[in-house]
């Protein structure tokens, strides 16, 4: 009976050196297509395509309709200031609601207006008048330009009658003016000052889009590590050290393109405090880093460590406190929401880089960054070191 021995396969012995380690896996980003595509590609397109989307910033001009029961010069005077407001655009004038209910049901207005019959003589009696606004609400960005542009018409008329009515009872016009609005307001955006949805989710995004491919790049290339047998160092704590370094320095590249470039690019709020924002990515990469190696030790396949790890965006999403309240949030996701290094890396963000917070501010979430990062590189460096000990014992 013959017997055929399997050729043992060849196991590249993993590099000696922080230094060498540190360029060995730079040479095998470089090599491997997929984890190169991930780790460079990746953030380089969603950084041109993602804030493509948002490049109008405030919606304007959305289709209405007016349903006017009235007509009397006081009810073509606000069909005529909202069709002049630039949020919205009057493209119907009619008696009949039902007609303005279907085509705002075949999507041809966002909402329409209803003028009420005599509205005009109940605002002379001085009796109370209502102007019904009914608006798309499936769509919120749609709803509340409805909402706002007729407001401000509707405002508008409302304060000219009431101002005719200060003059006719002895007032001068500019006496009539102060009465009505004692108390002047004058709103000012600080720190999104197009009020658009770019400026206010982009920067947010943009460090989920970082923390994302950095993870599912460190798994894929940790994987193919494993699945070759290179995870078993013989100086664990130096090799990895250095394979996280080279995983760092990509990271590090990705961020300072996201903050340096593309927030100058589209002229999203940026620069609050710069080195913050610099602080900030020393400890969240790093983090990431180690977060993702320890997740693709634990697999052990680069193809399962991205299938796990790519329906994963979602949720992280709306955990991370931004787009989603999170007192809405079940109490067990508002503890574990922070084991994510973009739950405070999102939070310190928006603190450094927009608002222009000090470095005090944000200091409690770089303090999680930190102990994050030591937490998931110490797990990382036993798991390293058990599986060589194994591995030697057999």
């Amino acid at each position: 009976m013959n017997t055929t021995m399997k050729p043992m396969p060849v196991v590249t012995p993993p590099p000696q050196g922080l230094l060498r380690a540190w360029l060995q896996a730079l040479a095998t980003v470089l090599r491997d297509k997929g984890v190169l595509l991930l780790l460079i590609g990746a953030p380089v397109l969603y950084g041109f395509f993602y804030p493509w989307f948002y490049t109008d910033e405030v919606l304007t001009r959305v289709p209405v309709a007016v349903v006017d029961r009235d007509h009397t010069s006081l009810s073509r005077q606000i069909t005529r200031l909202a069709d002049a407001d630039p949020r919205i655009e009057v493209r119907m004038v009619t008696a009949s609601e039902r007609e303005a209910q279907e085509a705002l049901w075949r999507g041809e207005i966002e909402g329409y207006a209803l003028i009420p019959q005599n509205l005009k003589r109940s605002v002379v009696r001085g009796e109370s008048a209502v102007v019904s606004i009914e608006a798309n609400g499936a769509y919120a960005l749609l709803n509340k330009a409805v909402q706002y542009g007729f407001a401000e018409a509707v405002g508008t008329v409302s304060a000219g009658v009431e101002i005719r009515k200060l003059q006719a009872s002895g007032q001068s016009a500019p006496q009539a003016r102060a009465s009505r609005a004692p108390v002047q307001l004058q709103m000012v955006a600080l720190f999104n000052p197009t009020e658009g949805y770019g400026s206010f989710v982009v920067p947010a995004v943009a460090l989920l889009i970082l923390q994302q491919t950095l993870l599912m790049g460190a798994a894929m290339l940790t994987g193919t590590w494993v699945e070759s047998g290179q995870h078993r160092a013989t100086t664990t704590t130096t090799t990895w050290l250095g394979r996280l370094l080279a995983l760092c320095t990509l990271g590090w590249a990705s961020g300072l393109f996201y903050f340096g470039w593309i927030f100058v690019l589209h002229d999203y709020p940026r620069g609050g405090n710069p080195l913050g924002a610099l602080a900030l990515l020393a400890c969240y990469i790093p983090a990431i880093a180690a977060l993702g190696a320890l997740l693709g030790l634990w697999m052990g396949n680069r193809e399962r460590a991205l299938q796990v790890l790519l329906w994963t965006t979602l949720p992280i999403a709306f955990v991370a406190g931004f787009s989603w309240p999170v007192e809405a949030l079940p109490q067990p996701l508002q503890w574990l929401r922070w084991l994510l290094p973009s739950t405070s890396g999102v939070q310190a963000s928006l603190r450094l880089n927009q608002l222009g917070a000090p470095l005090s501010a944000a200091l409690p979430y770089l303090c999680v960054l930190v102990a994050l990062g030591v937490l998931f590189m110490l797990a990382l460096l036993c798991t390293a070191r058990h599986r060589c000990v194994v591995a030697k014992s057999f």
